[in-house]
């Protein structure tokens, strides 16, 4: 076991836990924030993204030593109050159906329109990839993410 202190959504957080720990389970687990979802666990689905620096990580594969002082936004700490951009999108919109994938989808969504905030269908396709949902909602997200660009 090892002490961490991390930088979660603006936040201190200090957690003992082994240094392989992912960082998807000390959140969860050890910090009892489970916005963030466990899909695969091999960082292929995309239910598990979370920002590293403000880039879009899967957390399931991403032992928490390799962390650092690096800055950890949860979908818990994307807004608030539930209203960034992306967020009011995909109410609009009416993406989710089950809803197991979309804080991951969504964490992708805005760590795409933080880099790029007026991307192509193309671009969008491409930053989306890879972040699977059941539903087959893609065609809504696509739009949610569109709509966001644009507000």
């Amino acid at each position: 076991m090892a002490t961490f202190t991390l930088n979660i959504n603006g936040k201190k957080q200090e957690v003992d836990v082994d240094p392989s720990t992912p960082i998807l389970w000390v959140l969860r687990d050890h910090l009892n924030m489970v916005g963030t979802k466990f899909g695969c666990g091999i960082a292929q689905c995309g239910a598990c993204t979370i920002h590293l620096d403000g880039t879009a990580t899967r957390s399931c594969i991403l032992p928490v030593s390799s962390i650092g002082d690096k800055k950890i936004t949860t979908i818990e700490g994307l807004s608030e109050n539930g209203d960034h951009p992306v967020q009011k999108a995909w109410l609009e919109v009416d993406v989710p159906q089950c809803g197991y994938c979309q804080a991951g989808q969504i964490m992708t969504a805005s760590a795409l329109l933080e880099k790029n905030p007026n991307p192509t269908d193309e671009e969008i396709e491409t930053a989306m990839n890879g972040n699977i949902c059941r539903c087959g909602t893609y065609v809504r997200i696509r739009k949610a993410v569109k709509m966001a660009s644009e507000s």
